[in-house]
């Protein structure tokens, strides 16, 4: 008798243990932690000359359909910005997120950040936030002082629900360029 309750407290402990872990895995889930910051806000001034620049459109899909269109799937979307220059920044000026009908849902920056060479950031749409649709997109602005490789700008979208999944990766595509 002592040995089986031996066998039993064993399990109680094993299966207390996997679920403080699963616990713990969903919460860092849920909560994205941020990149480190390869940013710093900056003040564009009358003196800021601009060498180059580009607003990049990128389709997001915060939700999708599927069964002959007749339940939603949720997405998750990671918005990633990668200067790929080795020696100059750049000026992330704007990074807004607009739903299906062109609405501005949200406004990410409150003020331009520099992205330092080969440094790159992200901007995340929770899976529940299904504000943005089917047609949901981000318009992406930068700016730079000197001639510079093009940044890579795209979304990466990823799902998963019972024993389903889905993940993708959207380009960004330059809709206006600045160029002196």
């Amino acid at each position: 008798m002592k040995f089986y309750l031996q066998i039993c407290l064993a399990i109680a402990v094993i299966f207390l243990s996997a679920c403080q872990a699963s616990e713990n895995s969903v919460k860092s889930q849920t909560k994205p932690t941020p990149s480190g910051q390869a940013y710093k806000i900056v003040t564009l001034d009358q003196n800021f000359k601009i060498a180059t620049g580009q607003t990049i459109y990128v389709p997001i899909y915060s939700e999708i359909y599927h069964h002959n269109r007749q339940e939603i799937f949720n997405l998750a979307a990671t918005l990633s910005i990668r200067n790929t220059d080795v020696t100059n920044p750049i000026i992330i000026t704007s990074v807004r997120y607009y739903d299906s009908n062109g609405k501005l849902i949200e406004q990410y920056l409150e003020k331009p950040i520099q992205l330092d060479p080969l440094a790159s950031t992200e901007f995340f749409v929770n899976r529940n936030d299904s504000r943005g649709g089917v047609g949901a997109n981000f318009i992406v602005e930068w700016v730079s002082s000197t001639a510079i490789s093009e940044p890579i700008v795209e979304a990466v979208m990823i799902g998963t629900d019972f024993q389903q999944g889905i993940s993708f990766i959207s380009p960004g595509k330059v809709i206006k360029r600045q160029n002196k």
